[in-house]
């Protein structure tokens, strides 16, 4: 399922690359989280790439990472063009994933990686997001999930901006909203994932990092 960003952070596209203003600010910050926990792991599946903008980024920042772009078929050409205008070594050719699709792909991940997606699927395709990871996580030892983007906390938001983005959001699409984190985490709990870290962000947003211990 597609990530998408906030309402003040169209997406605009030129002759050859899409790009999301968003992932210029939010990039950095998500980086130090995904430096401490990446460091140990070597190859990483992103879920919802967008215009591939993260993918290039990371990949570029952290080379011992092998960074598995995926996204639904209609972005990966805007993916493509930037994978293919960074050449990096480590970036493979981005796949289609649907969330919702049954079974997904075989992928060969230890980590995985989505951001600003969650509150754009479905509640039916956060749930089989979580089940696809667990899947993908089950035979990697210390498998790691980390995902950024606004979150509720005891049903309730963590500002007024977030409340503002959540009503866009149900008035775009009614499936879509802010996720509580509560119901993510105990998502993540029948994945096989504990909490490890719950890190704030700029722009009341946060990043989750979920691992399993076996």
């Amino acid at each position: 399922m597609l990530a998408a960003p906030k309402m003040d952070n169209a997406m605009h596209r030129d002759a050859a690359k899409p790009h999301a203003p968003s992932c210029d600010r939010n990039r950095e910050p998500i980086l130090a989280v995904l430096r401490e926990h990446f460091a140990d792991r070597s190859r990483v599946l992103e879920i919802a790439s967008g215009t591939g903008q993260h993918a290039v980024h990371f990949a570029a920042a952290m080379p011992w990472l092998t960074w598995q772009a995926s996204d639904m078929a209609d972005n990966l050409p805007g993916i493509r063009a930037w994978l293919d205008e960074a050449g990096l070594p480590n970036t493979p050719p981005p796949i289609v994933l649907d969330a919702l699709q049954s079974p997904w792909p075989a992928i060969d991940a230890d980590a995985v990686f989505t951001a600003n997606s969650l509150h754009i699927m479905g509640v039916d395709a956060v749930e089989a997001l979580f089940r696809g990871v667990g899947r993908v996580l089950a035979g990697a030892p210390g498998g790691t999930f980390v995902a950024y983007g606004p979150f509720n906390y005891a049903g309730a938001y963590t500002s007024d901006s977030n409340r503002d983005f959540d009503a866009w959001l149900k008035a775009r699409d009614p499936r879509s909203g802010i996720r509580d984190f509560e119901a993510v985490d105990a998502l993540a709990v029948d994945a096989g994932l504990r909490l490890a870290a719950d890190v704030a962000m700029p722009a009341n947003n946060r990043c989750l990092a979920w691992r399993r211990d076996t």
